[in-house]
């Protein structure tokens, strides 16, 4: 009886949200950010181009709704609500937790596009590859000068960069760089948007081959 209590107990702490994509919630997360969250990859859903940078290529494939959503949905199959170890924090992983994302405080309570809030969903998608050790940032130098465009806090000495163009920040550069130039069905906005914060995000390589990488990725 006891085993099975608690295996109950279990199942009622998530719920599926089904729709364009198949999530498990954990218990805290409400209602509006679920639906919050499902309407933003019914933005990502729509999704389409007829063409694409290299490592746009290498790392999601095509710029394609489809293709996004499936990119994700192999890495991430469970969404949790957690303050993430942190004030600074907008989301996280917890390695010993597979295929499974939280966000914070900090991604519910600030106002942000709904591609920012994609950029932030992928690149924590990124973070569950476990067999690349999911993806470390890189800490940044003590002079650097940027602040998080999230919260506004500080990034200098804080392990909040990237060495190489795969990882988190790297990464959601390059979707929402791919996304800023070459998607047909996105709006204005949704393309302004994803220029300001792949702008943003490229800011935190710190590795010099890999900027110059990502510099000729995004025709600069």
């Amino acid at each position: 009886m006891k085993k099975l209590f608690i295996v109950s107990f279990l199942f009622s702490t998530i719920t599926s949200f089904a729709s364009v994509i198949d999530l498990q919630f954990d218990s805290n997360v409400t209602a509006n950010l679920r639906k919050q969250v499902m309407g933003d990859f019914e933005l990502m859903q729509n999704m389409g181009a007829s063409r694409e940078s290299p490592i746009h290529q290498e790392i999601f494939g095509k710029v394609d709704g489809s293709n996004y959503l499936q990119w994700f949905q192999q890495r991430v199959k469970y969404f949790g609500f957690s303050s993430c170890g942190g004030p600074s924090a907008v989301a996280c992983v917890k390695p010993q937790y597979l295929n499974k994302i939280w966000v914070s405080g900090n991604y519910t309570g600030i106002n942000h596009p709904q591609i920012a809030r994609l950029m932030t969903l992928y690149h924590e998608a990124r973070h569950t590859e476990k067999d690349k050790d999911n993806w470390p940032h890189a800490k940044c130098p003590r002079n650097f000068p940027y602040r998080s465009i999230w919260t506004g806090k500080r990034l200098a000495g804080n392990y909040a960069c990237d060495s190489t163009v795969y990882g988190s920040y790297a990464s959601a550069s390059v979707l929402l760089n791919n996304i800023s130039k070459f998607c047909e069905s996105c709006s204005e906005k949704t393309k302004q948007d994803a220029k300001i914060y792949s702008d943003d995000q490229v800011k935190r390589v710190v590795d010099a081959a890999s900027v110059a990488r990502l510099k000729q990725d995004f025709e600069i």
